[in-house]
């Protein structure tokens, strides 16, 4: 008889149970966005031009609106978006200077050009973009790192209702992986991948995607409130096999996985849609006009076809030879009849369309570039003998409200992507990190950065004000910048003696630059005047 009674193990929180009810939630989640799949599916074939494949007749597709995409887009890559980070009280400046140095560093090891890119195809496709924005031990030799990254709307599941995907109780984030790559990390999935339980939707692809040696590794984010915040926590499982979680892990069980507190994901949306985090793009306020001009363009260009090919009626009981008659092609119809010998062989008048027809055409082309706001000058081409670079921006700023409007919530998004990173640089930078700073004057400095160099002794992290700014500018914007600075050298506004009227006549201006400008010339003031008052002297 044993005298010792084994103590009794705690259950973990998160278990296989666990699992599968969250299976079930995820199900009734993707079950609730059904209707936004096909729509993101329906999108990509309207951008590919292949929304007319399968229909009746000769229709073919225009390239109206895919120029129209392609055009914001270029507007939008024009004005990458750059951050400052400005301290809320003074001790905090240098922290501040130091997270401006590294956080364009982290942004370009993530390649987030690219990911901005591809992210932006997304907003004008389907009107919504998302980021993910995780920490990855795996990353930088086995130290972990930031990864930022592209999220795919058919992978992502959230509570059908909610207009902010902070608000849904749950978050899952499914990726299809190969099975041997799941088995070789995760073992005990070793006889658990055989049949596959979770499939995504997926995009209609030109190429054969075989899935069946592929399963579904499921993120489950959610939240829980400890006190008066909420935590977030992370769930890994496949097949109804929990390989992970944040709330058995005794380093994470009480303050959450991440320590922001949110999901770490970041949507842009284009045109906002009420009881939804996601939005509707370009494509969808567009396609009815443009399915308009496919429709009218395809009946113009069949009926010059018919017009430029005359077609023939022959007599069954005809004398004429159709072979000696017409050698190209067999454009005739028989018809059985009697009449006039002379009359064997008529003529088939082709009815000509009027001119009102080109015109409605052009007018669903106005309309379309008009909606879009895709106008000629907004992609460089003028009228009016409009040559002057100034005028021509002018042109340009007037008539892109609607992508600076755009280009405005992605700069929204992107402070949100950088507030995350600077979390997680806080939470994870446990160790020095070294990274190499090419400063305004062009020289290359090397700096070391860790959690401590921002909250030393475990202190709370300082708060930042994060300013976004255009990183890049239009060609045209450059030349006209450039054109204003040698007006105000023309005019003699940097003229030390003038310095008091340029300097009013600079602050009711609005340009960008105009404090650099102001500081020189009152620099230039101020030397001016000690000369002028040493020659006094001596």
């Amino acid at each position: 008889m044993n005298l010792f009674k084994s103590e009794s193990r705690k259950a973990p929180p998160i278990s296989n149970d666990t699992v599968r009810e969250a299976y079930s939630t995820l199900m009734e989640y993707k079950a609730g966005k059904a209707n936004l799949e096909a729509r993101i599916i329906e999108n990509e074939q309207w951008w590919r031009m292949r929304h007319l494949e399968g229909t009746k007749g000769d229709a073919f597709a225009s390239g109206w609106l895919f120029n129209s995409v392609v055009n914001k887009h270029a507007d939008a890559m024009d004005s990458l978006p750059s951050v400052t980070c400005l301290p809320r009280e003074e001790g905090d400046t240098a922290a501040a200077k130091l997270l401006s140095d590294i956080l364009p560093v982290i942004l370009d090891e993530n390649k987030f050009e690219s990911t901005y890119s591809e992210c932006w195809y997304d907003k004008l496709k389907s009107g919504t973009a998302c980021y993910g924005v995780f920490w990855d031990p795996s990353l930088s030799g086995g130290i972990g790192n930031v990864d930022i990254r592209r999220i795919d709307l058919l992978n992502l599941f959230w509570e059908p209702g909610i207009t902010d995907i902070q608000h849904s109780a749950n978050v899952f984030h499914v990726e299809l992986w190969d099975n041997e790559a799941l088995r070789s990390r995760y073992p005990i999935l070793t006889d658990c991948l055989s049949s596959p339980t979770f499939d995504t939707s997926r995009y209609i692809y030109d190429d054969s995607v075989d899935t069946k040696d592929k399963s579904a590794l499921i993120d489950w984010y959610y939240k829980k409130s400890v006190g008066n915040r909420e935590i977030v926590h992370l769930a890994k499982f496949a097949n109804g096999i929990l390989l992970y979680s944040s709330e058995n892990d005794e380093r994470y069980a009480k303050r959450g996985f991440y320590d922001h507190g949110r999901y770490p994901f970041v949507t842009d949306r284009l045109y906002p849609i009420q009881g939804s985090p996601c939005g509707f793009g370009v494509i969808d306020a567009m396609k009815s006009t443009q399915l308009s001009i496919d429709t009218l363009g395809s009946a113009i260009v069949k009926n010059a076809k018919m017009a430029a090919e005359r077609r023939y009626f022959v007599r069954a009981d005809g004398s004429l030879n159709e072979k000696e008659f017409a050698d190209f092609t067999r454009p005739f119809v028989h018809y059985q009849g009697s009449g006039d010998p002379n009359d064997s062989i008529m003529p088939i008048s082709t009815p000509l369309l009027s001119d009102i027809y080109v015109s409605i055409l052009k007018n669903k082309i106005d309309e379309l570039k008009e909606t879009s706001g895709n106008r000629d000058f907004s992609q460089g081409g003028v009228s009016g003998g409009v040559t002057a670079a100034s005028a021509i921006a002018a042109l340009q700023e007037a008539g892109s409200k609607t992508s600076r409007d755009a280009i405005a919530g992605s700069y929204r998004a992107f402070e949100e992507i950088c507030t995350i990173v600077i979390c997680l640089i806080s939470q994870f930078f446990t160790m020095p990190r070294c990274f190499r700073i090419t400063g305004d004057d062009g020289f290359v400095k090397f700096i070391y950065c860790s959690k401590d160099s921002f909250s030393p002794l475990g202190a709370v992290m300082p708060v930042f004000d994060l300013k976004v700014h255009a990183h890049k500018k239009s060609a045209f914007s450059v030349v006209s910048a450039n054109e204003l600075a040698l007006e105000l050298y023309r005019i003699g506004a940097f003229d030390p003696e003038r310095a008091s009227q340029a300097g009013i006549m600079l602050e009711l201006m609005e340009f960008e630059g105009k404090d650099a400008a102001l500081a020189h010339i009152r620099s230039n003031a101020a030397r001016s005047s000690s000369r002028t008052a040493l020659e006094s002297y001596d």
